[in-house]
């Protein structure tokens, strides 16, 4: 937390399901407040492909290799969510201008796991790659597992023992010191990927549970079922003290913050200790509007947490020094369906209507909600992007489609708590050289809050 203050961050840019066929690529933009280039995009890795989905990445070591002084985080490692290739990124050669390493093709994936549409890479102590992979070739969420990659990003194999793989995947984080890994649940592939329909919920196409493994040996050990209280699980983060048994998923339909816990009996267990209140709209698809908390994080001194409700617009902050009994301790609005101006109206309690208030930046009204968080080390400055999936933001935010998403700068009191917009930073991606793109997960180089697993 004390070291540098972050200059550079790579963002995840994607044109599939834009309507361009340009492939998707890792955009570089400056962070240093002092430069020329301050809140630009300063260099683009286009992929090799076109139809990828870039989506969420990882890097190839992390805090859990402390041991190995060779280690390093220069690989980025970025899945393909759709075309299920892995691209390997070189980040150390110049980070302000990083290449193309390696690709890992879907074929040599499928050939040797069966396994594709990945999702989540994390490095492991050993130096391998572990990604969750959420469904077969065919979209069938039966298929899903864990890849595992070598040092040299060749196909392994799979991690989880054979027969222990649940109905659905998606996020995962290990705790080594409890010999526990955690993963979460989205849904089919073949019903995600073409936009959300609620009716595929009911049909049992999304996910509602906790898949509890045995770390390192990938023995399934306990499903907690959320119930309705934990609809679509996605991010889950332990706290970053790994003597900690503790950790949250956000369950993006039900809009709740579930805590998990290990019990005095050595089971895990879990509780909604956090609800984000549906609003009563006019002018929407449903009568009901959830928040859809899409992405969370936790910063590195485990004492707030930060998320992001897509669709109502709101960033918030929470302390949890108390992990049972968070607190609101900031909260700003950066978009969503419900700010002044737009068509969606909602109805308070009292039967008063309601919108919300929302900045404009540089004079850029602000598009979609935010989705993707990235805090800084020393967790004074969270950046936000507001892209979840090109197929759901068409659905719901066609204008980010059609004019490119954003990233913001939000500074956060540290002492007190609370959340302001930085008026000095905005990288809107609606203008960028082959059209609008819309920007999804950022990584600082060198390693992130959201990335790094200690031991």
């Amino acid at each position: 937390m004390s070291g540098p203050r972050e200059s550079l961050i790579y963002v995840t840019c994607v044109y599939n399901g834009t309507g361009k066929q340009k492939p998707d690529y890792l955009a570089t933009v400056d962070l240093d407040p002092n430069s020329p280039t301050y809140s630009k995009v300063i260099h683009r890795l286009p992929m090799p492909y076109v139809n990828d989905e870039l989506h969420h990445s990882g890097w190839n070591s992390c805090s859990s290799c402390h041991g190995d002084p060779s280690a390093v985080r220069r690989f980025l490692v970025l899945p393909s969510l759709l075309s299920s290739r892995i691209y390997v990124i070189d980040t150390e050669k110049n980070p302000r201008a990083p290449q193309l390493h390696k690709v890992v093709e879907p074929a040599d994936i499928e050939q040797k796991t069966g396994l594709a549409f990945p999702h989540t890479s994390h490095c492991l102590a050993s130096g391998e790659i572990m990604v969750s992979c959420l469904g077969d070739k065919d979209g069938n969420a039966a298929g899903n597992g864990f890849l595992l990659l070598d040092s040299e990003f060749n196909v392994k194999g799979r991690w989880e023992k054979p027969g222990h793989s649940p109905a659905f995947g998606y996020d995962f984080w290990y705790q080594p010191r409890h010999k526990t890994m955690i993963s979460s649940s989205w849904g089919a592939p073949c019903a995600f990927r073409g936009g959300f329909n609620l009716q595929h919920v009911s049909d049992g196409l999304y996910g509602r549970h906790l898949n509890v493994y045995s770390w390192p040996d990938g023995e399934l050990k306990q499903t907690l079922d959320l119930g309705n209280t934990g609809l679509l699980p996605l991010e889950t983060r332990f706290l970053h003290d790994p003597s900690k048994d503790t950790g949250f998923v956000g369950s993006a339909l039900s809009s709740n913050m579930v805590r998990f816990f290990k019990t005095s009996e050595g089971s895990w267990d879990h509780e909604v200790v956090i609800s984000v209140q549906p609003l009563k709209v006019k002018n929407w698809i449903l009568p009901e509007m959830p928040g859809l908390i899409t992405d969370f994080l936790i910063s590195l001194d485990d004492r707030y947490l930060y998320f992001v409700n897509w669709l109502h617009g709101d960033v918030r902050q929470y302390n949890i020094e108390d992990p049972k009994k968070p607190v609101l301790s900031g909260q700003v609005w950066v978009g969503g369906l419900i700010q002044k101006g737009s068509a969606v109206i909602a109805e308070a309690e009292d039967g008063t209507e309601l919108q919300f208030e929302v900045p404009a930046i540089q004079g850029k009204r602000l598009r979609g909600g935010p989705q993707m968080i990235q805090l800084s080390l020393d967790g004074k400055r969270l950046y936000v992007t507001n892209s979840l999936f090109s197929a759901w933001d068409q659905q719901f935010y066609p204008e980010i489609v059609e004019k490119g998403s954003h990233m913001l700068q939000i500074n956060v009191d540290t002492e007190k708590g609370g959340l302001t917009v930085n008026p000095d930073f905005f990288v809107d991606f609606g203008n960028e050289p082959d059209g609008p793109s819309l920007a999804h997960e950022m990584r600082y180089p060198g390693g992130d809050c959201t990335s790094d697993i200690w031991i």
